[in-house]
């Protein structure tokens, strides 16, 4: 997940040497043809994040592959899906990347609306045993690997540590908190400073499903019927949500990018998103030392209830149009096989990865200037180890739009009951 609401697509090309070694781009990937044109095409989001982590990777692959160029064009994720849709839908494969990125939650619905879009790793030098089961699970269907898991989407709460201090508060007040105390000591600070303690983008609920997730609960059954209705998790964190942005403690903006605004541009003390949020924090480097993090306000008085929750976490997957055997062999390379692949991107980008050898390096357990000191990357892994597992259900989108409307109606005055009843009976219209 990542940052998906970026605005503008902007073409990057990183002009590397990678021996071909594969099909022609131009056919089925899935046939392994030998003709390949020695070049690879990436669809991804994100600048600081996913683009950055591609090239990185680009560079660890040219060191025993001199000849391949790699395009990454920057396409943010709604674009992309939209592509994905319509080439599906018109049969075009050969528009289709060799590589795009996949938000997770998204995996399994693309890949059995439209097959044709993707090839398998079944042949691929991949190990899936190297990376959670859990997390392998979002992009397997009928026990078929489509995907290969990046990063790792386990949610932080990330606070600035001079603005804290400010208020007389440090990051240790604001661990293993409650929603309510959060609120009660954000208000404080909010009176001390003028700085709200956290943001998001108006008509989202990002925040509300990762309350939801932090007790356990989901929109979906195990069935994959929806349960917005009568859901007391979610009913729970639509009111937290709701007493966060009344006391002013939490801003709603209007864009992805005004959202990374105001965090960088110092005018909220702090950040609530999954730790691939890190990259864009780094990326104020005023701010470098000022900055801490620790887990998630749990959810009042609901069973199941923790400190740790994920969002977002994403895969790549190679496409029906791919020059199959180079874009496995490149992602197997670097992805799922370069430890000094992860220590390079892990630092600057927050990449924390999912592939689990890379959690064994040394870099995992260094203190990072820019978070105090702190070796928060070893902090996070504790966090990610306790993140609930909860049913994303194939319409998770469906519902996580449903549930957004419905937030939306609320905070405009529709009472609860009536907003989750619509949102229920949107996401079953949509499953029809």
């Amino acid at each position: 997940m990542t940052t998906w609401k970026k605005i503008a697509a902007l073409a990057v090309v990183v002009p590397l040497a990678l021996t071909a070694c594969g099909g022609d781009n131009g056919s089925n990937g899935s046939d392994g043809g030998d003709t390949g044109d020695g070049k690879l095409t990436v669809w991804a989001w994100d600048p600081a994040f996913n683009i950055y982590a591609i090239n990185e990777a680009a560079k660890i692959y040219q060191q025993d592959n001199p000849d391949v160029e790699v395009e990454v064009i920057e396409t943010p994720w709604d674009d992309l899906q939209t592509k994905l849709t319509t080439l599906a839908q018109s049969q075009e494969f050969g528009e289709l990347p060799d590589i795009f990125l996949m938000q997770n939650n998204a995996f399994q619905k693309n890949v059995i609306n439209y097959p044709d879009l993707f090839s398998d790793f079944s042949d691929s030098d991949v190990d899936f045993g190297e990376f959670p089961e859990g997390v392998v699970a979002y992009s397997t269907v009928d026990d078929v690997n489509y995907g290969l898991p990046f990063d790792n989407g386990t949610a932080i709460s990330a606070l600035r540590t001079d603005v804290l201090e400010e208020a007389g508060y440090t990051v240790d007040d604001f661990t293993d908190i409650t929603w309510s105390e959060f609120i009660e000591k954000g208000e404080d600070v909010l009176a001390k400073t003028g700085k709200p303690l956290a943001s998001g983008m108006a008509g989202s609920a990002d925040l509300i499903m990762m309350m939801l997730q932090s007790a356990g609960a989901s929109l979906f059954d195990d069935e994959g019927n929806p349960t917005i209705v009568g859901n007391e998790a979610l009913i729970k964190s639509i009111e937290t949500y709701q007493k966060l942005v009344e006391s002013g403690v939490f801003v709603e903006v209007n864009s992805w990018d005004e959202f990374i605004g105001t965090f960088v541009n110092s005018n909220v003390a702090g950040v609530m998103q999954g730790v691939w949020i890190m990259g864009s924090i780094q990326s104020a480097e005023d701010q470098a030392g000022k900055w801490g993090i620790t887990n998630l306000p749990k959810l009042d008085d609901v069973d199941g209830a923790t400190h740790y929750s994920a969002n977002g976490g994403s895969s790549w997957a190679i496409s029906s149009n791919a020059d199959k055997d180079l874009a496995a062999d490149f992602l197997a390379s670097t992805f799922a096989g370069s430890t000094d692949f992860y220590d390079t991107i892990l630092p600057s980008s927050g990449a924390l990865a999912n592939w689990l050898p890379a959690g064994e390096s040394d870099v995992y357990g260094e203190p990072q200037e820019f978070f105090g000191g702190e070796p928060v990357f070893s902090q996070v892994l504790e966090y990610a180890a306790e993140v609930p597992s909860n049913n994303t259900g194939v319409y998770y989108y469906e519902g996580r739009d449903a549930v957004s409307a419905a937030v939306t109606k609320i905070l405009g005055g529709t009472d609860v009951e009536t907003a989750l009843q619509e949102a229920q009976d949107n996401v079953e219209f949509a499953m029809q």
